[in-house]
């Protein structure tokens, strides 16, 4: 019996762990949920589960939930309650599910504190994926992926040597724009963007499929997660989202992981590792499926993957500065600030302005951050 803690618990990738954890009781058990602004869901899922400890972000919130679960929970609140569900001294693993930069301080302490942590939130690793692993290695934990990409790389990886790696593959189902032509995207509206055409995610991350920042922020955490340089790591375009990813070893071998697009799988494997465990969630038929497409990007289009190389390249700060900004921008295209292409645009300009750290301290890349932040949202913001 694994003792998990899930750090955003309302959200997509919480709901789809809530799922794996009620299909295995002999295996999973939810210590632990924190959520943001959902208490509603939240206290729902409390009831069912019976945590030890849950947290809210509104201590409003954190007060009602208290009274409606009595003694037999803990109720905590805010950035402290987060580092308290991290630290829970009978958790096993924590799952951190948030969107954002908040997940960072309570992975560190879980880290820390001597647990295993899965990964869902790829700001954690593309903002400070040198001290988060090296953090890893000196307390003797794991750090494991959630991301369906990085799942099936780990599942193909198995333990074998960097060195023996040629290239690590990320497939991109090219989200919903992967056809229409670059002098279209200025009419590109928000309702369109959120169509993603394999996935069913938050809006965040929705928005970064269809820039193709995610499959950007995706390389730079493949750089940390595998310890090997981001010149290794290569995007193509897979419509189908079938193949979840692929590493191609020196002698031209090549290994994929395949299953129907479901984020149960690799959430199942990252809480059950080293073990695999039956499910009959996820199943796969290629004689339906019948094709399998591949593509180059088109960086034209889609400056976003230029953009996240540049930054894998350059290292230091300038991965936190690409991933704030572009959250700042991508803000302010669902506010309807700025349109689709603005997005790159305000990415780039806010990383041309940087004076890169390099090997920065976590006050540095917090710094960094802040100031991203700042100077995206000054580009952005309407008369």
């Amino acid at each position: 019996m694994k003792h998990v803690v899930l750090l955003g618990s309302t959200g997509s990738i919480g709901t789809s762990t809530i799922k794996v954890v009620t299909d295995l009781p002999d295996h999973l058990r939810l210590l632990g949920l924190a959520a943001g602004g959902n208490a509603k869901l939240l206290l729902e899922q409390a009831r069912q589960h019976l945590p030890e400890a849950v947290s809210v972000r509104d201590p409003g919130d954190a007060k009602e939930l208290s009274a409606a679960l009595g003694t037999t929970t803990k109720v905590f609140c805010g950035d402290e309650g987060l580092i308290r569900l991290a630290t829970l001294p009978s958790a096993d693993i924590v799952l951190i599910a948030i969107v954002g930069t908040a997940g960072l301080a309570p992975a560190l302490a879980a880290i820390r504190a001597g647990k295993d942590i899965a990964v869902a939130s790829k700001e954690i690793l593309v903002m400070a994926g040198e001290t988060v692993m090296h953090e890893a290695r000196q307390h003797g934990v794991r750090v494991l992926a959630v991301d369906s990409e990085h799942s099936a790389i780990f599942q193909c990886l198995q333990d074998k040597p960097a060195h023996s790696v040629r290239r690590l593959w990320l497939t991109a189902s090219g989200g919903p724009f992967r056809t229409t032509p670059k002098e279209d995207f200025d009419g590109i509206t928000l309702e369109r963007a959120l169509k993603h055409p394999s996935w069913v995610m938050g809006t965040k991350i929705t928005i970064d499929s269809a820039t193709l920042f995610n499959k950007g922020l995706e390389m730079i955490e493949a750089r940390w997660l595998f310890d090997i340089e981001i010149g290794r790591v290569q995007v193509v375009v897979h419509p189908q989202s079938i193949i979840h990813s692929m590493v191609e070893f020196i002698d031209g071998s090549m290994l994929a992981q395949l299953s129907t697009p479901d984020m149960c799988l690799p959430i199942q494997y990252a809480l059950t590792y080293p073990e695999r465990i039956g499910s009959d969630r996820v199943q796969t038929n290629l004689a339906r499926l019948g094709t399998l497409t591949f593509e180059e990007p088109d960086l034209e289009r889609f400056p976003a993957l230029g953009l996240a190389r540049r930054a894998g390249e350059l290292g230091g700060t300038m991965p936190a500065v690409l991933n704030a900004a572009n959250e700042i921008a991508v803000a302010a295209f669902c506010q309807g600030k700025i349109g689709f292409p603005q997005i790159s645009e305000t990415v780039r300009r806010t990383m041309d302005r940087h004076r890169l750290v390099s090997h920065p301290s976590l006050e540095d890349v917090l710094k960094a951050d802040a100031w991203a932040r700042a100077g995206a949202l000054g580009g952005v913001a309407g008369p």
